[in-house]
């Protein structure tokens, strides 16, 4: 037999101090997001450096036989001092390209250099190759005249947002500065983010969603984003020292390719044939080549190195994720845009393979009162 308690209806005076307290809970919740806004990007991005880094951290602290807020220091100062120098030389490259791209844009200046004759002897593809490349050179204006008109108003809003890759370096500066206190106290920030995992979802869920939300951010960060930003060092590098045209744009497709899981040999081996087209067969060009080729194929050796587990989250969220967070952060949101949004993906994906007829049970369980 069920039994199921009266409910009391609120009063007019109760109801009014409900709607009251929750219109003030409402305009302080507002007026905090308002006030923390301007720091939610770097925020989000220090709390993903912090879980990421944080398993790198104890067991370099268990390995050295430090404190982890030594050794949490220790590992920023290390980072720093190995991605500081190229990303300095790649982020002018980059702030270069975009500025010269924002120009041609706007003027509608776009061409691209013609081939050189020594292209005509390249055996097999020599010939078919120049043939193409010199029709394209010389037809590209009118080409891109008719495509541009269409793309232009996305295009700049594009290049815009890139533009601000150098205040996109600083923030990551101080994200992982942030970050560096996060771990320094990571059993108390696990402990905490648990205990809102709780109050978000409940005391029985809250830590599995905790645990979810950790491996998810793991999984995207060291698996998807880590091993292309890595590749677009790498490939970025050896395009820098060699004083490719674009060097920095080249390096951000690196980088996209990478986060939609697309061979990067896509825009490799285009630059290494124009490199050797342009400077011909010597020493440099044949390193570059090597180089180029040997960074587009290094996510064959990193993948089983940083894949922790399979990402389950489908690449589509992953691509939608790096675009829509380079539209709202800018560069920043390249790497923020597709953690969040897998994040947002494994919440939903797991409250939708919840069975209903056990929440179900589960709510008239606490109403049954048995005779």
């Amino acid at each position: 037999m069920t039994i199921r308690k009266p409910t009391t209806p609120l009063n007019a005076r109760e109801l009014l101090d409900v709607l009251i307290r929750a219109g003030l809970i409402a305009a302080l919740t507002l007026f905090c997001y308002q006030i923390f806004q301007p720091f939610l990007g770097v925020m989000l991005w220090a709390v993903i450096l912090a879980v990421t880094l944080n398993p790198v951290n104890r067991r370099m602290a268990n390995a050295i036989g430090i404190s982890p807020g030594k050794s949490a220091l220790l590992l920023v100062l290390l980072i720093l001092i190995c991605l500081m120098v190229p990303l300095s030389f790649l982020g002018e490259s980059l702030a270069t390209s975009v500025q010269v791209a924002l120009q041609s844009a706007n003027e509608w200046n776009l061409t691209l250099p013609p081939p050189t004759d020594t292209v005509q002897g390249w055996p097999i593809i020599g010939k078919p190759l120049f043939q193409i490349w010199s029709h394209a050179s010389s037809d590209l204006t009118w080409a891109m005249q008719q495509v541009v008109p269409h793309l232009k108003g996305f295009s700049t809003m594009l290049l815009l947002k890139l533009a601000g890759v150098g205040t996109g370096i600083l923030v990551f500066v101080l994200a992982l500065i942030i970050a560096g206190l996060f771990i320094a106290h990571g059993d108390s920030s696990a402990r905490k983010g648990v205990a809102i995992a709780k109050r978000v979802f409940n005391p029985e869920r809250g830590e599995e969603m905790a645990t979810l939300c950790a491996a998810t951010i793991r999984a995207v960060a060291q698996g998807v984003v880590g091993i292309a930003f890595i590749q677009m060092l790498l490939v970025g590098v050896g395009l820098v020292i060699m004083g490719v045209p674009g060097a920095g744009l080249l390096a951000l497709l690196v980088l996209l390719l990478g986060i939609m899981q697309l061979p990067v040999l896509l825009i490799t081996a285009p630059i290494v044939i124009y490199v050797i087209s342009q400077q011909g067969v010597s020493t440099p060009t044949v390193l570059f080549s090597i180089w180029t080729i040997a960074a587009g194929l290094s996510d064959n050796v990193l993948k089983p190195l940083m894949l922790g587990r399979g990402v389950a989250v489908p690449m589509p969220v992953i691509l939608i994720g790096a675009l829509g967070g380079m539209i709202s952060f800018g560069f920043i949101g390249l790497f923020i845009g597709p953690v969040v949004l897998a994040i947002g993906y494994e919440l939903f994906e797991t409250w939708v393979a919840q069975a209903p007829e056990a929440q179900d049970a589960a709510g008239l369980e606490v109403d049954r009162v048995d005779d």
